[in-house]
């Protein structure tokens, strides 16, 4: 299964979520490769790897100057690898709109390392640009982090319109696999009602699981490791367990896997 992390909004938990989602596969017993499109990196450091540590990245993979095989790394968690980001994708826009099919240039890089893997889960920038059509051009599904605020909410709508519109570029074979609610706060009456309001709006298309507030989400990715490898007793490791057999039963049931 190739699985894309995406949204317009930043913030909204998409590089905790591939990072966690992506540890949860491998602790399952299955082979996982993190793909980070970030130029800031996020998921690379939070897998211990410096942001300017990355001789070989995902930037000189879709240039043409790298294989995937040069980039990949190994991280301290079995049966994880990682394609690293970097500042060097700042900018990417401007230097892959000009080759030919600039949309899959992603997908044709990873033929080289796919069947290597169980599960591939991309980790891509805010908004739709070619970074991030490249990922969902590549993946089969697609999840969409989004936070239980108004206006990431109404985001949301916006990128799932975009998506749909931009089909003809991604492929009408990438499909949602599911919208996920992050960084949820019960504790609040206007969360309550978000919550209510997009899971009645979305119905089945949003996840049972709900990824809570949770201080050590946020310090994990200081340490250079998952969460699970941190603080295995916390809310957050709970939730993005209870996350990864989820989509696992989703992609099962949708043939992905």
């Amino acid at each position: 299964m190739r699985l894309a992390l995406a949204n317009l909004k930043g913030g909204v938990g998409k590089t905790t979520t591939a990072v966690n989602l992506a540890t949860a596969f491998a602790r399952s017993g299955l082979s996982a490769l993190l793909v980070d499109l970030d130029p800031q990196a996020s998921a690379t450091f939070s897998l211990g790897v410096g942001r300017d540590q990355a001789e070989v990245s995902t930037a000189e993979m879709l240039a043409g100057k790298a294989e995937a095989t040069e980039a990949v790394q190994e991280t301290s968690v079995l049966g994880l690898h990682l394609l690293p980001g970097s500042l060097r994708l700042a900018g990417m826009d401007m230097t892959l709109v000009r080759k030919q099919e600039p949309e899959k240039l992603l997908k044709k890089a990873l033929g080289s390392v796919r069947r290597r893997y169980d599960v591939i889960v991309m980790d891509c920038p805010p908004g739709l640009s070619i970074l991030t059509v490249n990922a969902l051009a590549a993946a089969e599904a697609f999840i969409v982090p989004v936070v239980p605020h108004r206006l990431d909410t109404e985001a949301l709508a916006s990128f799932l319109s975009l998506v749909e519109s931009s089909r003809d570029r991604i492929g009408r074979k990438t499909e949602l696999l599911g919208i996920l609610l992050t960084m949820v706060d019960h504790r609040t009456q206007v969360t309550d009602d978000v919550v209510a309001a997009v899971r009645k709006e979305h119905g089945s298309r949003v996840f049972r699981t709900e990824i809570p507030i949770n201080v050590r989400l946020a310090e994990a990715p200081a340490q250079g490791r998952p969460i699970f490898d941190t603080e295995s007793w916390s809310t957050g490791a709970a939730a993005y367990g209870h996350l990864g057999g989820e989509v696992l039963r989703r992609a099962r049931k949708a043939g992905l896997l």
